[in-house]
């Protein structure tokens, strides 16, 4: 067993605070490479389907595979950074993922295609607990919720990111290459590899992980114990991932196909709304480093109700666009403060494995949203469809935080914080 690290007298030397730096920038980038390839999907699923001969909803039912599997990574991943330290799972989950998406764009026929979906969202499910236990594990109590949003909108970001590489790389390439430009998309998912040299060479594990690290057996006897509070973190994420993947991945497709927007246009406008989801999580995860997680987190989703008639029923592109920017501001206003608050109340020993996990299932409880959204929208109406899941969720999310627990600005370490 590896030694546990000395306890510091209260204040961050330059080598932690750089560490802490570069922990928080790779837990950034890894949740923000794996939303890039998820989300290449979203803005090409008709480009897939008359590649494979299908139907949209079949290839938004795809989008949802990822979800499926996730949980899996969740547990993978999870144990192995309880275990061993978060640096080699996740350097591991970083390469496994980037493969895949590189196989996706080469996929021959649509049961490759499913396979190698499912396969992604094991890494896609492994990235996010792994990362954000060792990022903010390093993190400063105080500006743990900043720090959190930063952290999480590292999804936003992704999403922000494909929609440029859609607008810019895409739209170039089909062009001349009409039926092969969906599959460069996914090419590009294969940078992130890099990402697992800068890991390897500047991050070191926190030093909550070695002071809470117990050997395997004790690990796995006193697991149970903690299943109430699990089950909450299980409830909590469900709502949560019904509001964010509801809210965003038939969005392009909503206003492709409702609102009759061109490709580029398409993307430009997605862009709009994860810049409003980038400054919502960072505006969210501050305001509860003041007010505490609950408050911003209830807060963020009752305001974001407000905002959905604008989002789906805009008359003008400006309206649509200040909507979009609006629904994502709050939703992900409210993702903004989950790092930090489930990593708070997850125990200290499990913190790679709980968070990770409970985040993963409920996003495999909510697989069906972009094929749901998908058969409403074909049939009636994808604002109505958007609209009517986007209320439900916001409120449940408003209401199972307001009855749940909270745990502001606990100290990951034994013996108080060193990150003053």
């Amino acid at each position: 067993m590896a030694t546990t690290p000395p306890i510091s007298s209260g204040h961050m030397t330059r080598e932690e605070r750089v560490n802490q730096r570069n922990a928080v920038l790779a837990g950034f980038l890894g949740w923000t490479l794996d939303a890039f390839d998820f989300f290449v999907l979203t803005f090409v699923i008709q480009d897939v389907a008359n590649a494979f001969g299908k139907t949209r909803p079949e290839i938004a039912a795809t989008v949802g595979l990822a979800l499926i599997t996730r949980p899996v990574g969740a547990i993978v991943f999870g144990l192995i950074a309880d275990r061993y330290g978060r640096r080699i799972p996740l350097m591991l989950n970083v390469i496994f993922y980037a493969v895949i998406s590189v196989l996706c764009g080469l996929a021959p026929n649509f049961a490759t295609f499913v396979v190698l979906r499912l396969l992604f969202g094991i890494g896609m499910g492994g990235e996010w607990g792994v990362g954000a236990s060792l990022a903010l594990e390093s993190a400063s109590p105080r500006l743990r919720g900043l720090l959190s949003g930063l952290l999480q909108e590292g999804y936003a970001f992704g999403n922000l990111v494909a929609a440029i590489a859609y607008r810019t790389v895409y739209v170039q390439i089909h062009v001349a290459h009409p039926d092969n430009a969906w599959r460069v998309m996914f090419f590009l998912g294969g940078a992130p590899a890099l990402l697992s040299l800068f890991i390897r060479a500047k991050v070191k594990e926190s030093a909550a992980w070695h002071e809470h690290r117990v050997d395997w057996p004790t690990y796995r006897a006193s697991i149970w114990k903690h299943w109430p509070r699990f089950l909450y973190l299980v409830l909590l994420m469900t709502a949560m991932a019904f509001m964010s993947h509801g809210t965003q991945d038939m969005y392009p497709t909503f206003l492709q196909r409702a609102r009759h927007y061109s490709p580029s246009d398409t993307a430009s406008l997605t862009m709009i709304t994860n810049i409003g989801a980038i400054c919502g999580g960072l505006a969210f995860g501050w305001y509860s480093d003041r007010s505490g997680r609950r408050r911003a987190m209830i807060t963020s989703a009752l305001l974001g109700i407000l905002a959905v008639p604008l989002w789906v029923a805009a008359p003008g592109t400006l309206l649509i666009a200040l909507g979009g920017f609006l629904i994502q501001f709050f939703v992900q206003g409210c993702w903004g403060v989950i790092p930090a608050h489930i990593n708070e109340l997850s125990p200290a020993q499990y913190r790679g494995f709980f968070p990770g996990l409970a985040y993963q299932l409920g996003a495999a409880f909510t697989a069906g949203i972009p094929a749901l959204e998908s058969v409403l929208g074909e049939h009636f109406s994808y604002g109505s469809a958007m609209a009517g899941v986007a209320v439900t969720v916001m409120l449940g999310v408003a209401l199972i935080t307001f009855f749940g627990p909270e745990a502001y600005q606990v100290s990951f370490r034994k013996h108080g914080s060193s990150t003053a």
